[in-house]
């Protein structure tokens, strides 16, 4: 059992689903979709985790691991509390 990283394939991803990379070492941030990492031959059978074992980071001199994350635009909201 794992977690949505190595349930989920490329393929399964939406046109529109973006996905976060963040890397561990500059904190640099990445936002990349379904049609981003199809570029190579073959990706989109690969599982989110690979992707992720893959990824390194292309700021200048890094190449430091990344990390993914899911964005989910429509479930976001503001915060709605305060006081009563």
């Amino acid at each position: 059992m794992g977690n949505w990283k190595t349930n989920y394939r490329v393929s399964d991803l939406s046109d529109t689903q973006k996905l976060e990379m963040i890397c561990k070492k500059c904190s640099r941030l990445v936002y990349i979709n379904k049609a981003t990492i199809c570029t190579a031959k073959g990706r989109e059978q690969l599982y989110l985790d690979e992707i992720e074992k893959r990824a390194r980071c292309k700021a200048r001199g890094c190449k430091g691991q990344m990390r993914m994350a899911m964005v989910r635009m429509d479930e976001m909201s503001g915060f709605t509390g305060g006081l009563a």
